[in-house]
């Protein structure tokens, strides 16, 4: 008796250890109950759309006479007042030939006057150094939005009857960008979907719930640009001008619970 007593201290310690170590293999287990299987999927889906708008940008100059820097003041007052009144003249006269070929007074937009002053070589002397001449640039540039693509043509023939200095080129663009947007998302969706019934019909489990859904490429529309000049339109006057498609991509992951 007086050995077991002695004994019985040093016994406890070691069952207390001896349970934990049974304990450890549950632990895993009850972990595993916890957490559900589970059907990660990534897709990702592009979409051709045709534009149904376009955007032109233009510019009209007018020069004052180039003089030798020192002859005179640069900014003549009399040589800017008779170049902006050709300028002016001219823009007014375009508004007025676009809007004879179809388009709406409201989808022109004529910037404001931009003024800057330009420097160029004079001729060459004989005992001294090539001169400088200085003249001031007055410009004008001119936005017109079309939502019927079938005046483009028209409209590009107007530019050039109106002889506008620069065709900086065409952007499409959609109406309804949110629309388009939204369509490839759902195909995105559609794909992520298809995916995870083809594992699932593969593997032979049943797809329970989404449990989770994030988006890994979010779907932007990017206008597209048709550079092109006033030579090349007027060398072409019977050319086609085509949108074409723009690529919109979207992607998204999916995540399903597996039905037990």
């Amino acid at each position: 008796m007086p050995i077991a007593r002695a004994l019985r201290p040093l016994c406890l310690p070691a069952l207390a250890a001896l349970m934990a170590i049974a304990s450890l293999p549950m632990l895993p287990r009850a972990l595993a109950a916890d957490t559900p299987g589970r059907v990660d999927v990534q897709a990702e889906a592009e979409l051709q759309v045709v534009p149904d708008r376009a955007t032109l940008s233009a510019r009209l100059w007018e020069h004052t006479p180039a003089i030798a820097r020192g002859d005179s003041p640069e900014s003549d007052p009399d040589a800017l007042r008779e170049a902006r009144d050709r300028l002016e003249a001219r823009a007014a006269s375009l508004i007025r030939t676009l809007e004879a070929a179809g388009l709406e007074r409201e989808a022109i937009r004529a910037g404001s006057l931009n003024v800057h002053p330009e420097h160029l070589p004079g001729e060459q002397r004989d005992t001294a150094e090539r001169e400088t001449l200085v003249r001031t640039r007055l410009e004008r540039p001119v936005r017109l939005q079309l939502d019927d693509l079938e005046q483009l043509p028209a409209v590009l023939d107007a530019l050039t009857e109106a002889e506008v200095d620069a065709l900086d080129g065409v952007s499409y663009d959609l109406s309804d960008r949110a629309a388009a947007t939204d369509q490839a998302l759902v195909k995105a969706l559609e794909k992520a979907r298809h995916k995870a019934t083809l594992m699932a019909e593969t593997l032979g489990i049943d797809l329970g719930k989404v449990i989770n859904v994030s988006e890994t490429r979010s779907p932007v529309f990017q206008p597209r640009m048709m550079a092109m000049s006033a030579e090349a339109q007027e060398s072409r006057p019977q050319a086609e001008y085509r949108p074409g498609t723009v690529t919109i991509e979207a992607g998204v992951s999916v995540s399903w619970k597996i039905a037990p």
